[in-house]
């Protein structure tokens, strides 16, 4: 007896982005404002990163909402249903909830339930994540189209007086809807990570930690002291990078993978009109620049200067910026690429929307 053969998906030659959307926070912080709580000058700040200003999102405010407007907005966008998407991939590592995900909600908020939905947990890369693994899904037949978000909250995972990487960051979403298209709209995606260097961006402390202290303080009669919690306040996690690993892996190594992106796509730097690269530093970026020798035509996005350091949602927000300010840039060829905690990295050569 024979086996039946398995019916397969229908296979997609081609995908593309086929809207846009995002969120950014009401609440401007400046550099004045950054140095009552570190020692340190507008100059400077400017200086070593490139920001004027960073957003940050009320307390009220949270990653699911930020989430929840940017999809609306790309949804709008693209001219379909929530009711049409196949998959919601979130990219977030400030979700404050180990489980259940920030997709999950937002799934059911949009009204695209039963779409299959999840979390990507790859810090600054995560967006770049969620495009690789969205552009699988529809080519594969697994979806029609997918809605990738990157979205951060970094604000609530911040120690004020931290010098090392506190005053970089900020708040916001991006969104994208990606679907089929007659022609190449996402070239090959060149990812991967080196967990090695694992410490260089981290949190100061795990929940277990705190756990444990407050395990340890209630045994003591201490648990509901001030000074108790206080001290247990101080545990809760926050950011740390250490500056120059972080800066010499991302300006020397990025840029490699980078040009793979730009080689497995089949183009040259002249054939894009824009650089997307993941917000980090205004310095990076200008580093990345010159190595990959990006002709003059080729509009770099710099959205870093107002927008600080969004982690995950920082490439769609200054794609989105690039394309206010440019709009002429639509539909020509962009590369972008982020890369961060873990360490991480993903980039693709895209058609702009």
């Amino acid at each position: 007896m024979s086996t039946p053969v398995i019916k397969q998906a229908s296979l997609r030659e081609h995908t593309r982005i086929h809207g846009l959307g995002i969120y950014r926070p009401s609440v401007v912080v400046t550099n004045e404002d950054v140095c009552q709580w570190i020692d340190s000058s507008d100059e400077w700040i400017r200086q070593r990163t490139g920001i004027v200003t960073r957003r940050r999102a009320p307390r009220d405010v949270s990653v699911v909402d930020m989430a929840e407007a940017a999809a609306r907005e790309a949804l709008a966008d693209a001219g379909i249903e929530a009711s049409q998407l196949g998959a919601v991939l979130v990219s977030t590592v400030t979700h404050p909830h180990a489980t259940p995900s920030a997709a999950a909600q937002l799934t059911d908020r949009l009204g695209a339930t039963p779409a299959p939905a999840y979390d990507i947990s790859a810090a600054c890369a995560g967006y770049c994540y969620g495009i690789a693994q969205a552009d699988a899904l529809v080519h594969a037949g697994s979806a029609e189209y997918v809605l990738v978000v990157g979205v951060e909250k970094l604000s609530d995972f911040i120690d004020n007086g931290d010098r090392t990487i506190s005053f970089i960051l900020g708040d916001g979403a991006g969104a994208v809807v990606i679907g089929p298209s007659d022609s190449a709209g996402i070239g090959p995606s060149v990812w991967g990570s080196d967990g090695s260097k694992h410490g260089a961006i981290r949190m100061s402390h795990s929940l277990l930690e705190i756990r444990d202290y407050s395990l340890a303080a209630a045994a003591g009669g201490e648990g509901t002291s001030a000074a108790s919690a206080e001290a247990q306040a101080a545990l809760w996690p926050t950011m740390r990078q250490d500056g120059q690993t972080v800066f010499r892996w991302a300006v020397w190594e990025m840029a490699k993978v980078a040009q793979q992106a730009l080689d497995a796509a089949g183009i040259t730097s002249a054939d894009l009109v824009a650089f997307v690269p993941h917000q980090a530093n205004i310095r990076i970026i200008d580093e990345m620049v010159k190595q990959l020798k990006l002709p003059e035509h080729v509009q770099v996005a710099r959205d870093i200067v107002d927008a600080g350091n969004t982690s995950a949602a920082s490439i769609p927000l200054a794609m989105h910026r690039l394309l206010k300010e440019q709009p002429a840039l639509s539909g020509g060829l962009a590369l972008q690429i982020g890369f961060g905690a873990g360490l991480v990295f993903g980039a693709q050569v895209i058609v702009l929307p």
